[in-house]
C-alpha cells in the first residue's frame, strides 16, 4: 500500500511526518514567550488549558490531514472550489498577518539565544537563521528537506532534559491540572484564548493538510487522493492516526507540561514578569544552573529552524490555494514563482520586524488571541468540509472524530466568547 512505510526496525518512525513535524513546530520560541508570560502571571491557574487542549488538538490536526490526504488538496484550496471564495480570502489574510508576527519572534528569538550563548550581535544572527531557512525551502527537494525537519524535531529533547534539572514540585502541577483555579476577569480570559490560540493554531492546520498533499505530489507512481484511489483508505486513515497522535502527544505531554512546570518554577521565584523566551531562558540560570539555561537555549534555535518553515510555508500555502496559484515545495522556484515570493515576503517582514520599535512581545501575545479568534471560523469550515462528499469522497468523518472535532470547535468559540465578555464587563 502507499502509505505503508518499508522497512524494518524502524517502520515505525517512517510512519510518522506531518503529525511529528506539527506537534513539535507548535513548541517553537513564540509558543514558549507566550506560554512564558502566561505562565510567569498565573502560575498553576493556566495549566489545565493545556491538558484540555491536547485531545481536542489532536482531533482538528487529524481532521486537516484526512482532508488534505483525501482530497489532493489543501484546506485554502478546498474553500476556494467548493464555498464562498470571500471566507477564503479573509481566514487566508488573518492567518498571514499572525503568521508574520510568530515569524518575527521566532527569528529574533533564535538570534537573541545564539548571543546568550556565545555572545555577539543578535540581530545578525537572527538575519543569518531566517535567510539560512529560506534558502533550504527555496533550493533543497521536499523530499530530502522534510527528513531534515524530522530531525529538528529532537530539539525539543533539550526541554524534557531540563525537567530532570529543574525542581519542579509534581503534586502541585497535579493539583493545578485536576482542580483548576480560574478567574473571572479579562487578562484570564485573553491569557486562556492566548494559550488556545498558540496551541490550537490555523497556520499548523494549513501546514499539516498541506504535507499530505506534498507527499502525494512526492509519490507520483502510487500514493492518490483518496477520492481517486480508495483503496488507499484504510492504511491511510491510519498512518494519519497514528502520526497526529505521536507528534501532538510527544509535544504536548513530553514537552509542554514539562516546559510549563519550568515557567512555574520561574513564578514560585518570584520571577513573573518574563516577556521573551530568551527572558525565560536567562532567568534559569540562577535558578537551574548554567546547564539547564544552555540547553534551554539551544532548544530554541532547534525549535525555531523547525518552525520558522512551516510559519512561512502554510503562508504559501493559504494565499496560493485561495487564489488558485501554483503551490508547493515539491516545486522549484521557477515553477511556482507566486508560492516562493510568498515565503520570501513573509520572512523579509519578519525579519524587518525585528528592526522597528514595535514591541514584539506585546504584537506575539495579540497574535495568538488573533490565531485563537480566527480558528474559530476555520475550524467550522475544516468541519463542514470534512464531512462534504464532494471534498474528500467516501471518507467523510466518523462519529468519534465529529464529536471531537465540533466539542474542539465549540471550546475555542466559548473561549472566545468569554473574552469579549470579559473585556466588555
Amino acid at each position: 500500500m502507499a502509505d505503508t512505510a518499508r522497512g524494518g526496525k524502524f517502520v515505525f518512525l517512517r510512519r510518522l511526518s506531518g503529525g511529528l513535524i506539527t506537534g513539535a513546530a507548535d513548541d517553537d520560541p513564540s509558543g514558549i514567550a507566550t506560554y512564558s508570560q502566561v505562565g510567569a502571571a498565573y502560575g498553576y491557574a493556566t495549566i489545565w488549558s493545556l491538558c484540555l487542549a491536547m485531545p481536542l488538538m489532536i482531533a482538528i490536526q487529524a481532521i486537516s490531514a484526512r482532508i488534505g490526504r483525501a482530497s489532493g488538496k489543501g484546506i485554502a484550496d478546498n474553500m476556494r472550489n467548493h464555498y464562498w471564495r470571500g471566507w477564503a480570502y479573509m481566514l487566508v489574510f488573518a492567518v498571514v498577518v499572525a503568521n508574520i508576527i510568530n515569524l518575527a519572534a521566532d527569528i529574533g528569538a533564535m538570534g537573541a539565544a545564539l548571543k546568550l550563548l556565545i555572545g555577539g550581535p543578535a540581530l545578525a544572527y537572527a538575519t543569518l537563521f531566517a535567510v539560512g531557512s529560506l534558502l533550504l525551502q527555496m533550493y533543497v527537494p521536499f523530499s530530502k528537506y522534510s527528513p531534515f525537519l524530522k530531525v529538528l524535531c529532537l530539539s525539543l529533547f533539550t526541554y524534557v532534559a531540563t525537567v530532570f534539572i529543574v525542581h519542579v514540585p509534581w503534586g502541585e502541577v497535579f493539583k493545578g491540572i485536576v482542580v483548576p483555579k480560574a478567574s473571572f476577569d479579562a487578562k484570564y480570559a485573553v491569557a486562556i484564548v492566548a494559550i488556545l490560540g498558540t496551541t490550537i493554531s490555523p497556520f499548523l492546520f494549513i501546514w499539516q493538510a498541506a504535507q499530505e498533499v506534498e507527499e502525494i505530489r512526492q509519490d507520483d507512481n502510487e500514493r492518490k487522493p483518496l477520492k481517486v484511489k480508495p483503496s488507499q483508505g484504510p492504511d491511510a486513515i491510519k498512518r494519519i492516526g497514528i502520526d497526529t497522535i505521536s507528534g501532538m502527544v510527544f509535544s504536548n505531554i513530553v514537552c509542554r507540561l514539562l516546559l510549563e512546570k519550568k515557567k512555574i518554577v520561574l513564578h514560585a521565584h518570584g520571577k513573573t514578569d518574563i516577556k521573551t523566551s530568551a527572558e525565560a531562558a536567562e532567568a534559569l540560570r540562577p535558578v537551574a544552573g548554567k546547564f539547564a539555561f544552555a540547553l534551554f537555549s539551544a532548544g530554541m534555535i532547534g525549535t525555531g529552524l523547525l518552525c520558522v518553515p512551516i510559519l512561512a510555508g502554510s503562508s504559501g500555502y493559504a494565499v496560493c490555494g485561495a487564489l488558485g496559484l501554483r503551490y508547493g515545495l515539491a516545486h522549484k522556484p521557477r515553477e511556482a514563482k507566486a508560492f516562493y515570493g510568498i515565503l520570501i515576503g513573509v520572512t523579509l517582514a519578519g525579519i524587518a520586524l525585528n528592526f522597528t520599535p514595535i514591541d514584539p512581545i506585546k504584537a506575539l501575545f495579540w497574535s495568538a488571541v488573533v490565531n485563537g479568534v480566527a480558528a474559530v471560523p476555520l475550524m467550522i469550515m475544516i468541519m463542514i468540509m470534512a464531512m462534504n462528499p464532494k471534498v474528500v469522497g467516501k471518507f467523510t468523518l466518523n462519529r468519534s472524530l465529529k464529536i471531537w472535532g465540533w466539542l474542539a470547535t465549540a471550546v475555542m468559540g466559548i473561549a472566545a466568547v468569554a473574552m469579549f465578555a470579559t473585556m466588555g464587563a
